[in-house]
């Protein structure tokens, strides 16, 4: 029987299908087999392994179910069914829902693995009055924000290292009480046992490495990928060597920038000062 190659750095769809079909090999079970436990037909889960269908969030969660993967497949569909995204960063989101460490860097904003539901809202209205996305674009960007964030919450949990530009935290987003609640948040985040939190302060001028938001992560098997962007463009790269120079720059900005206490001690001085 003629088996169809999958290539899972193809796009997300692919590297879902390809996530699908292991699981569905590892049990010994038929397309149809699969498709009974779920409630759909075999015909639907090859389309889906193929990459010409994409995943519903209510196919991922059947199949989350039926596997025992707790909301995996589940988060790693929205990576399939987002539109409202840059290039190349649905597939970033795809390593970052397994990826066994998280280096971001940040500029302007919060970035959205720490951001609260009402400051992304916010960011999305916004958004949607300059005509740059759609009503349903802007719902999806919310949603897509809820979803990122059960990576943190997953057994075991990712390392995560943020360095956020001063910028990020000096920047108003809606009213006071948005931006008090996303300050708690950004705390809470620090206090994790698995992140390390630290601002590149603005008195670093021309030593700071980076100028557009940049995130790597360490796979599993602690090849590396990255992803960064402009204001219309995104680039995801699938190369560990084309990464290293960008990891060791992040090195350096991580030494540059304040330890984490001073960096906490920053956050709660702009907080006080929010009426």
């Amino acid at each position: 029987m003629n088996r169809k190659e999958l290539d899972p750095e193809k796009s997300p769809s692919a590297a879902f299908g390809h996530r699908l079909r292991a699981l569905r090999d590892e049990r010994g079970w038929t397309q149809d087999e699969l498709a009974e436990r779920i409630g759909c037909s075999g015909t639907h889960i090859s389309a889906i392994e193929t990459g010409r269908r994409p995943p519903t969030r209510r196919f991922a969660a059947g199949a989350d179910r039926v596997f025992g993967t707790g909301d995996r497949l589940e988060r790693q569909s929205s990576a399939v069914r987002h539109t409202a995204l840059l290039e190349g960063f649905p597939e970033y989101l795809t390593q970052e829902a397994s990826a066994a460490e998280i280096r971001l860097y940040e500029v302007g904003v919060m970035p959205g693995l720490i951001q609260t539901p009402e400051y992304a809202t916010v960011l999305a209205q916004a958004a949607l009055k300059r005509g740059s996305i759609t009503p349903e674009q802007a719902d999806e960007r919310v949603q897509l924000i809820t979803e990122r964030q059960g990576t943190l919450d997953r057994t075991p949990p990712p390392l995560v290292f943020a360095v956020l530009d001063e910028s990020c935290i000096r920047r108003t987003v809606g009213d006071p009480a948005v931006m008090k609640a996303q300050f708690t948040r950004l705390l809470e985040f620090a206090d994790l046992p698995n992140t390390v939190l630290q601002i590149a302060p603005f008195s670093m001028g021309e030593r700071r490495p980076f100028s557009l938001p940049l995130y790597i992560v360490t796979r599993q098997d602690r090849a590396l990928t990255s992803y960064a962007e402009s204001a219309h463009r995104g680039h995801f790269e699938r190369e560990s060597t084309f990464v290293l120079p960008i990891l060791t720059a992040y090195h350096q900005l991580q030494a540059e920038a304040l330890p984490q206490a001073a960096s906490v001690a920053l956050i709660n001085q702009v907080r006080k000062g929010i009426p």
